[in-house]
């Protein structure tokens, strides 16, 4: 391997892995605050350029019917007063993707707000009421749900896969494209931003002090299922970002977000579903493992890139306590 080789590599590792840090962040900070470990978070991401596509098509996307669906579940669920957020959103939603068909560059930050509302709606039809459930049970519900969103993905968009035009054109130097610099500066600006909002703002001190005590933070007045509502948003939020800056370089399926969430998921398995910096080292780790072995054992990569579990799971193994469930 010469040292332009060695380049592409590191640069490839890279790029791939700060797309994995934010799924890996984002399981993280959903799990300590609801306990569930979002399977679908895949979709999610894939969902966005997929809607985009659409819109820029002049077609709505299938994603609108379903995410207004989840939100007249979410109002009948809330009634009251408190019925009138999702119904409101839902409004936004709408109305917002009508003005993109006709004004393309809102289509971005439509299917944005579309998937930070689906996401939103996901929490509150379907974990808010399991609140008290074991995690194998909200395990089983996120699987189902991961299931149940890649066949609509199937039904919504096709079996095409789908290349975004990238927002810029050109490369930075030779193998890495001004998308990938892109992508490399929304990860930076994403891991800054989420680090002043945890320190800084009072409702990211609330997400904190609910993820690492639920009872202590409903004594201290902060709602369980608001920090879980706001988790999934947040979520969901770098999800549609991570996977519209994405799609150009990889392009976009239905298909695809299930193996990006997985190597999100051995990243955040690495950090334990607790540490928010060994999550991102250990998705920089998984990144630069998976580019190296693409280029000495391509044939093996994604069982590679997996076997990173088996120690990492020994190991928590060892530290956890056996818990019934």
């Amino acid at each position: 391997m010469d040292a332009t080789i060695l380049g592409f590599l590191l640069l490839d590792g890279l790029q791939n892995g700060v797309v994995y840090g934010l799924l890996a962040l984002s399981l993280v900070l959903v799990f300590a605050v609801t306990r569930v470990i979002l399977v679908p978070i895949g979709e999610l991401l894939m969902f966005a350029p997929l809607s985009l596509v659409w819109l820029l098509e002049g077609k709505l996307p299938g994603t609108l019917w379903l995410a207004l669906a989840l939100g007249g579940a979410w109002a009948f669920l809330a009634r009251g007063r408190e019925a009138l957020l999702p119904v409101g959103g839902g409004l936004g939603v709408a109305l917002l993707l009508l003005l993109a068909l006709r004004v393309p560059a809102l289509a971005y930050p439509a299917a944005v707000a579309l998937v930070v509302y689906l996401g939103a709606a996901t929490y509150r039809v379907f974990f808010q009421p399991m609140r008290e459930a074991t995690v194998l049970s909200l395990l089983i519900m996120a699987v189902g749900l991961h299931v149940a969103y890649m066949g609509l993905g199937l039904v919504f968009f096709g079996p095409e896969q789908f290349r975004p035009r990238p927002l810029l054109e050109g490369e930075i130097l030779v193998g890495l494209s001004r998308q990938g610099g892109l992508v490399l500066l929304f990860a930076l600006l994403a891991v800054v931003g989420l680090y002043l909002f945890f320190r800084q703002s009072l409702f990211g001190k609330a997400l904190l002090a609910a993820a690492e005590n639920r009872l202590g933070a409903r004594l201290s007045g902060i709602s369980p299922q608001e920090a879980g509502m706001v988790a999934f948003a947040i979520a969901s939020l770098l999800s549609a970002l991570s996977g519209l800056l994405l799609a150009p370089l990889i392009n976009a399926a239905y298909f695809m977000g299930f193996m990006l969430g997985l190597k999100g998921f051995v990243a955040a398995i690495l950090g334990g579903l607790m540490s928010y910096p060994v999550a991102f080292l250990g998705a920089l780790l998984v990144g630069f493992f998976e580019s190296f072995t693409s280029f000495y054992a391509s044939a093996y990569k994604e069982a590679l890139v997996f076997l990173l579990l088996v120690p990492a799971l020994f190991y928590q193994s060892l530290r956890a306590r056996a818990v019934e469930e």
